[in-house]
């Protein structure tokens, strides 16, 4: 990655429809919030509770699992609301491949030799807040009596 050229130059998804089209068979893509390429090639992800510099950039594939058998759309809907509230902490998402070299301390993977691929915009991110609690139970309780 090389300057600022490098996310001047990234394409900006402002619709799930044109996230899912990224999906490729056989290639996995993450999605990442912080504030960006260039700033996370300068500075490793760290371990917030343990201080702990991690050995890679941690990720949420984006990629569903083989047992999801609902719209694709509502999986990433799911994962780009995950972790949605970084953005109040000046982060934004974006869209990245490279080669996962570990996880972090929520299973999450740890990616090097990242690729950007693509910002995500403020509508996708209200278009997946507004899919996912419109089509899934967001928030029910993992165990009811």
């Amino acid at each position: 990655m090389c300057g600022m050229a490098v996310e001047d130059s990234l394409p900006t998804l402002r619709r799930l429809a044109d996230l899912a089209e990224l999906l490729i068979p056989g290639a996995v893509v993450y999605v990442r919030y912080s504030p960006g390429p260039e700033a996370d090639a300068e500075h490793p992800s760290t371990d917030h509770e343990s201080g702990l510099e991690m050995p890679g950039v941690s990720v949420n594939p984006l990629n569903a699992p083989g047992w999801w058998s609902l719209p694709v759309e509502d999986w990433l809907a799911r994962r780009i609301v995950q972790y949605a509230h970084q953005q109040a902490e000046g982060a934004r998402p974006w869209v990245l491949t490279g080669k996962e070299v570990d996880f972090g301390p929520d299973n999450e993977p740890l990616l090097v030799d990242v690729e950007p691929i693509a910002w995500i915009s403020e509508d996708l991110v209200r278009e997946a807040h507004e899919r996912y609690h419109s089509r899934l139970d967001a928030g029910r309780a993992t165990h009811e009596d």
